[in-house]
């Protein structure tokens, strides 16, 4: 049977029992329907038979697998999405959305969105990176955009837990894998575009018509005009656009007057005739950009500008995003997720910024993912830092020796002092144990993750655990 809509299907078909949904062959039980996704790493139509086998109502695909009870769809990606969204009862569509896509700076955007949100009245389910929340309930996240049977089924927590809103990182991998298709958002946010995940895309064009697809799919675009890609990034969309810039006095929104601090940066926002300060709670230029696109985004959607920038200035920093570890020692350390060329960069122009002793990187490279930053990463803790430490991060099935020689590739030729620690963890120590008065240890990469992943599987590893350790050990 040839189905251009799975839901409303008519015939033999629409009175067969669906009690599940999957994509995944190995959980297929009695009476659910199987979908033949096409991924990078294997194809869902291979595994149509097994499906059968175990009992489905009905298989999803493509083409004709020459299977009872087969529906056949023009994409089946597509015909996935839509279907979670039905058996879950739809719930997106008493939600107003809010999508922040870009490379760098969607996790802490969304988690001030959240708070500022709040802070206004209402109640608001996040979907992200670090983890999933239905008010201050936490769900683990395994993906920064999960999978659409568990994208629809968390709406569906948050309508019945009463939420009105839902704010959520969009990656380019679910934008291009259409896990969000059919979903409509109230407004959409990017951030930035810099090298990233070409592991995946190929080339900087396909990372961007990814993105690109978002603004697609809202009636509101809040960009970064001071991004490259800005101009580009809602090109083909039919939606209204407002722009923020730190750089330019042609933009929407502005901010202005913008003070650093060791622990925030104060600045104003100015736009439509009206002005108000901002306390931001976590240093450097990028965080006036995060801060800015939060406001302009609550302003838009129709609460006032005093009313968002006090909401703002009561907001606290996000877990490992600048992140300033306690250590009750004449030197800081701070922990932040860069894991990208700009992200390393932004970061430690950051502190070199403010620091009084020396800027200490210690960074590493993850692997089975985009090989060609990884000296790019180098290069960039070179110029920056005073001394850099070069180390593992999550090397995956790859062997981290092989991922550090692809580092000092571009270290080459440079000034800069480094070491090379492979043990993470005693990088760590080895940064605690020769710190020096007034320095600043950025701690690159991990961010907000208390895990690592080995070759052998994911282990516990909390740099925050790390340092305390190692600073107990260095009182001795």
């Amino acid at each position: 049977m040839i189905c251009k809509d799975l839901i409303n299907c008519s015939g033999p078909l629409a009175d067969l029992p669906i009690n599940d949904i999957t994509n995944d062959s190995r959980s297929v039980a009695e009476g659910c329907a199987f979908f033949c996704i096409s991924g990078s790493a294997s194809d869902g139509h291979k595994y149509a038979a097994d499906a059968a086998a175990k009992g489905a109502s009905v298989i999803v695909a493509e083409h004709d697998l020459g299977l009872p009870n087969q529906v056949i769809v023009p994409d089946t990606h597509e015909a996935y999405s839509s279907a979670c969204a039905a058996f879950f009862g739809n719930p997106a569509d008493r939600l107003k959305l809010i999508g922040v896509t870009g490379t760098n700076g969607k996790t802490t955007v969304t988690y001030l969105l959240k708070s500022i949100l709040e802070q206004l009245g209402h109640k608001v389910g996040l979907i992200g990176t670090i983890q999933n929340m239905i008010g201050d309930r936490i769900i683990e996240a395994r993906n920064t955009t999960p999978d659409a049977k568990e994208l629809h089924g968390l709406f569906r927590q948050m309508v019945d837990a009463g939420c009105d809103y839902a704010v959520m990182e969009v990656s380019s991998h679910a934008l291009d894998q259409k896990r969000v298709w059919g979903l409509h958002f109230a407004a959409a946010i990017f951030t930035n575009l810099t090298q990233d995940h070409l592991d995946y895309h190929g080339t900087m064009d396909n990372y961007l018509h990814a993105k690109q697809l978002l603004f697609k799919m809202c009636d509101l675009a809040v960009i970064n005009a001071d991004d490259g890609y800005a101009d580009r990034i809602t090109d083909g969309a039919d939606c209204r656009t407002v722009t923020c810039s730190a750089q330019s006095n042609y933009a929407d929104y502005i901010a202005k007057g913008a003070v650093f601090r060791a622990d925030g940066v104060n600045f104003e926002l100015v736009g439509k005739d009206t002005i108000a300060r901002v306390k931001a709670h976590t240093p450097g230029e990028f965080s006036v950009y995060n801060n800015m696109l939060a406001a302009v985004c609550a302003i838009e959607l129709g609460n006032s500008i005093s009313d968002v920038c006090t909401a703002l200035s009561g907001t606290s920093g996000v877990k490992g995003r600048a992140e300033v570890v306690p250590t009750g020692r004449d030197f800081t350390v701070i922990i932040d997720y860069a894991h990208t060329p700009d992200g390393l960069e932004n970061i430690l122009h950051t502190m070199r910024g403010i620091k009084s002793g020396r800027l200490v990187v210690l960074f590493g490279c993850g692997g089975d993912r985009d090989s060609k930053k990884r000296p790019i990463m180098a290069q960039v803790a070179a110029r920056l830092a005073d001394y850099v430490i070069v180390t593992s991060d999550n090397p995956r099935t790859e062997n981290p020796s092989r991922i550090i020689d692809d580092i000092l590739v571009g270290m080459a030729d440079t000034a800069t002092p480094y070491t090379v620690i492979e043990n993470r963890a005693e990088a760590i120590k080895f940064a605690i144990n020769n710190a020096r008065r007034d320095d600043i240890i950025v701690l690159a990469g991990k961010g907000h993750e208390t895990y690592q992943i080995l070759n052998t599987g994911k282990i516990h590893f909390d740099e925050r655990e790390v340092v305390r350790d190692a600073l107990a050990e260095s009182a001795k």
